[in-house]
């Protein structure tokens, strides 16, 4: 039967039929070659991140034959949200985020970041160099502002220091800080900003923020000091939606462990902030899980 149908006259072949037929063609590869899409929180300058994501956007579109895209939402939450329902396949998370992603099944974690050969780092209540705060106990009564709602470093593992100190017994920072008393910022420099503006007393950050030249300028970094520590805070992490495949993971993977090369130390260090290592999940979220807990009931 099929044998017998006659052959297609290339004389119907038409410029405007051509034309068509590369188009249907050049849609099917772009559904075989789709966008790449790739979240990093807003936990810094947007400014300079703009810079930096369109730099991290063509690296990796060489290095993976495929075009791209780098967002920086206004939310971890968004992009746990986006990793959900398939809109964004990779997203740069606090540990925090990582295992609320690992809980609506959203997220898998790909690659963690290891500082000083550590997969964790310090968290620090940070002040003007002026003021005499030497210890959290001084921060009573006073306003302060956390890095955000979702933040390890800043929120999550502060709170559960005040608790283990005995400072706070539910899960209200205003019960130690006061009514009214407590900000919440959309990162790091957000927090440290309000810090230098008078409006709080003190904000609490990552250790790099104010030890490290990436986050904040020589001059607001020479306003401030470390009034007090807390830790170990599991180190961010690059997580990878659920439904992408194995292979593709693996992939993924090895051109980001591409940014270890020392000719790429600084791209790699300005976004992620330290080398990027594969670890075992469980291993790197569970001294989390009891500051999670405790916060969850937060206002």
């Amino acid at each position: 039967m099929l044998s017998s149908l006659p052959a297609i006259n290339r004389r119907l072949i038409t410029p405007s039929l051509l034309f068509a037929l590369l188009a249907v063609f050049a849609a099917a590869a772009d559904r075989l070659q789709p966008r790449l899409v790739i979240a990093l929180k807003p936990d810094k300058n947007p400014e300079l991140m703009a810079q930096e994501r369109r730099t991290l956007a063509d690296f990796l579109t060489q290095r993976l034959g495929r075009p791209v895209d780098i967002i920086i939402p206004l939310t971890s939450a968004v992009i746990i949200e986006g990793m959900a329902n398939g809109t964004i396949d990779l997203g740069y998370l606090s540990a925090t985020d990582m295992v609320n992603a690992r809980k609506v099944g959203a997220a898998d974690l790909l690659l963690a970041g290891e500082i000083n050969g550590l997969p964790h780092y310090t968290s620090y209540w940070v002040a003007l160099k002026e003021k005499p705060y030497q210890r959290i106990e001084d921060l009573r009564g006073k306003p302060i502002a956390f890095a955000s709602r979702t933040s390890t470093s800043g929120f999550v593992v502060p709170m559960w220091d005040l608790r283990q100190k005995g400072l706070l017994t539910t899960a209200d920072p205003e019960q130690f800080f006061g009514l009214n008393q407590v900000i919440y910022g959309s990162g790091y420099v957000s927090a440290i900003e309000r810090v230098l503006s008078g409006q709080v007393e003190a904000a609490a950050v990552s250790y790099y923020v104010l030890d490290e030249d990436k986050h904040l300028s020589l001059e607001q970094r020479g306003r401030l000091r470390m009034i007090a520590s807390q830790g170990p805070v599991p180190t961010h992490v690059i997580a990878v939606r659920a439904s992408i495949s194995a292979g593709e993971r693996s992939t993924l993977r090895t051109a980001l462990e591409t940014l270890n090369q020392p000719e790429h130390h600084a791209l790699r260090d300005q976004l992620f902030t330290s080398r990027l290592i594969t670890v075992d999940t469980d291993r790197h979220l569970s001294g989390l899980a009891s500051a999670i807990e405790f916060v969850s009931g937060a206002k």
